[in-house]
C-alpha cells in the first residue's frame, strides 16, 4: 500500500500526487540515461559509474545555478516546456568553462501545488537539456511548499558534476595580449536580466503572445527562447585546438564575466560592430533608453560564451565551430510540405525585411581579423540551410516556432565571429 494522509493533503501537500509526477516524468529522465548511470530514479541517490578511460589524473568540476525570474514570463503564458532547459544550461555551460566533461545533473523544483503534468512538463525540459549537454539527469527533487508559493508559481535550480583531466583544465594562466577572443553566438537573451527585461517591456500587462515584426516571432517566442548550450562543440574544438580561456557570459554581462577569466596585467579589447546584435537586444534598448555599456553589462548582447585563442589557432577553430554547428543543427525530418507550409507563414509577415547600413555594420570585423571572419560567411548559411531555415534577403535566418525542433530549443543560427583581442591592462573590458 502507497503512502497516504490525508490530514497532510488538507494543510495542502498531496503526496500521491508526488507519485503520480514521478511515473509521468521516468519517460523524460530515461532519455537522458547514458553509460556510467546506475539504478533508476527513486532511490535516495542517484548513482553513476566513473569512466576513467584516458584521464590520467581525474578533477571532478561542479556547478549550480537557477533560471531567475525568467520564471515569470513561463508562468504568465503558462509554458514549461523549456525552462528546464535554461536550467541545464546555466550549469553545464559553467562547467565546459574549465574543460569539462558534464556527466550527472540533479534538479530541485519547489512548487505551491503539485500538479503532476505540469511537473512532467517542466522535467521534459530538463531531461532535453541534458541530452543536448550530454549528461544523465540521476536524481532530484520535487518539494510541494502550499502557501510559501502561489498555486501557479515554482523555483527551479540545479547542479551538476563534470570531469576533467588535471592537465586538461583551462585555467587562463596562459593567456598575454594579442591572443584573440572568439564570440560564439547565443539564442537571444538566455537567463539572464529578466528584471530589467519584465520592467522595460511591462510583461506583466502587456500581451505577451502578439507578433512583433522587429524579432520576426511572438514576444512570447523571443522571451522564453531556452538558453543555448555550448558543451558539445566547445568540447569538440578542445579535442582541435588549445583553448586558453572560455567565459560563460551571463549575469553581469561582459563587463562582470570576462575579467574572471583575465590575468592580472590584460584587458579585454572586444569590438562590438564585429558582433551580430539580436533585434531583442534592440527592442529592450530601445524601449528601455539603456545606454549602450549598460546593456553590456546586464544581457550577453548575442554572444553566449567567449573562447581565448592563440592567433595561430582562430582560423582553424572558428571553421570546426561552423562546421560542427553545420553539422548538428538539423531537426528531426519532416515533409516538403510541411516545411513550405511554415516558411510560406513566415514569407507573409516577413516580406518587407531588408537590410539597413547599420545592420551591414554589425557584420563587419575587426580590421586586423577581418579576413577570417569573411572566409567563414558561408558556413552560417549552410548551417541554417542544415537546420531547415531558408534565408532571407538580408541574411538573417528564419524558421519555424522553436518548438517543433529540439522540444523548445533554437537551431544554432549565427556563426562564430572573432569579435575582440587581448591587450595590456588591468583586467577590465574595454568595448569600441
Amino acid at each position: 500500500m502507497k503512502s497516504f494522509s490525508e490530514l497532510y493533503k488538507e494543510s495542502g501537500v498531496d503526496i500521491t500526487a508526488g507519485y503520480e509526477a514521478v511515473s509521468l516524468m521516468k519517460k523524460h529522465i530515461a532519455r537522458t540515461v547514458t553509460k556510467g548511470v546506475l539504478g533508476d530514479i527513486g532511490g535516495f541517490s542517484g548513482l553513476f559509474e566513473l569512466d576513467l578511460a584516458g584521464i590520467k589524473e581525474p578533477v571532478l568540476v561542479s556547478g549550480t545555478d537557477g533560471v531567475g525570474t525568467k520564471l515569470k514570463i513561463a508562468f504568465l503564458m503558462d509554458k514549461h516546456d523549456t525552462i528546464g532547459i535554461d536550467c541545464v544550461a546555466m550549469c553545464v555551460n559553467d562547467i565546459v568553462c574549465s574543460g569539462a566533461k558534464p556527466l550527472i545533473f540533479l534538479d530541485y523544483l519547489a512548487v505551491g501545488v503539485n500538479r503532476p503534468e505540469k511537473v512532467a512538463e517542466i522535467v521534459s525540459g530538463i531531461a532535453e537539456g541534458c541530452v543536448q549537454a550530454g549528461c544523465a539527469l540521476v536524481g532530484g527533487e520535487t518539494a510541494e511548499m502550499p502557501r510559501f508559493y502561489g498555486p501557479d508559481e515554482y523555483d527551479l535550480a540545479g547542479f551538476a558534476v563534470g570531469i576533467v583531466d588535471k592537465s586538461k583544465i583551462i585555467d587562463s594562466g596562459n593567456v598575454k595580449p594579442g591572443d584573440l577572443i572568439i564570440g560564439l553566438p547565443s539564442s537571444g537573451i538566455h537567463s539572464n536580466g529578466f528584471s530589467l527585461v519584465r520592467k522595460v517591456l511591462d510583461v506583466e500587462n502587456q500581451p505577451l503572445d502578439r507578433y512583433v515584426e522587429e524579432l520576426s516571432s511572438t514576444l512570447r517566442e523571443a522571451l522564453l527562447t531556452p538558453t543555448r548550450i555550448y558543451v558539445k562543440p566547445v568540447l569538440s574544438l578542445l579535442s582541435k585546438v588549445k583553448v586558453k580561456g572560455i567565459c560563460h557570459i551571463t549575469g553581469g554581462g561582459f563587463y562582470e564575466n570576462i575579467p574572471r577569466i583575465l590575468p592580472a596585467d590584460c584587458a579585454a579589447k572586444i569590438d562590438y560592430k564585429a558582433m551580430t546584435v539580436p533585434p531583442v537586444f534592440q527592442l529592450l534598448q530601445r524601449e528601455g533608453n539603456i545606454p549602450t555599456r549598460e546593456m553590456f553589462n546586464v544581457f550577453n548582447m548575442g554572444i553566449g560564451m567567449c573562447l581565448i585563442i592563440d592567433p595561430a589557432d582562430a582560423d582553424i577553430a572558428i571553421r570546426h565551430l561552423n562546421e560542427y554547428f553545420c553539422e548538428k543543427s538539423a531537426p528531426p525530418a519532416e515533409s516538403d510540405e510541411q516545411f513550405d507550409e511554415k516558411i510560406s507563414l513566415r514569407a507573409e509577415r516577413n516580406s518587407s525585411a531588408s537590410t539597413t547600413n547599420e545592420q551591414k555594420e554589425q557584420f563587419e570585423t575587426i580590421s586586423s581579423i577581418s579576413a577570417a571572419n569573411e572566409q567563414n560567411e558561408q558556413f552560417e548559411k549552410k548551417s541554417a540551410a542544415s537546420a531547415g531555415i531558408k534565408q532571407i534577403d538580408n541574411g538573417s535566418a528564419e524558421s519555424g516556432d522553436a518548438k517543433h525542433i529540439n522540444n523548445g530549443a533554437a537551431p544554432w543560427t549565427g556563426r562564430a565571429t572573432l569579435i575582440g583581442e587581448i591587450v595590456p591592462g588591468e583586467k577590465e573590458v574595454i568595448l569600441c
